[in-house]
């Protein structure tokens, strides 16, 4: 059974700094690519990057620069370091993954910019 769990976020002001960090378990990890998504109220779900297995890395536009995906293939673990913050970014933040066809998703976390 996959688990992913999240800790990290919550209130910065803007252009502060958080670390998102994910556990998995229930997946060959290093085999597994590795996604970080949001939802800001009232809006659809969306990727903000994803890292595969040997830590090829892709960004959303609107984060790149900012935001850095990285993982530990010992620790089965995923992290975003979230830099340069804007309250554009509030949103709950998602780990994801998919096994045999099936996504996954973390409990979310809320991630609050505000001054």
């Amino acid at each position: 059974q996959v688990h992913l769990v999240q800790s990290g976020g919550g209130l910065v002001q803007p252009g502060g700094s958080l670390r998102l960090s994910c556990a998995a378990s229930g997946i060959n990890f290093r085999l597994h690519a590795m996604g970080w998504y949001r939802q800001a109220p009232g809006k659809q779900r969306e990727l903000v990057a994803n890292i595969t297995g040997s830590s090829n890395t892709n960004y959303a536009d609107f984060v790149r620069g900012r935001f850095t995906i990285s993982r530990d293939n010992v620790r089965n673990m995923v992290y975003m370091q979230m830099n340069s913050l804007e309250p554009e970014d509030t949103a709950v933040y998602y780990c994801s993954t998919t096994r045999q066809s099936l996504r996954y998703w973390g409990q979310g976390t809320q991630v609050t910019v505000s001054s």
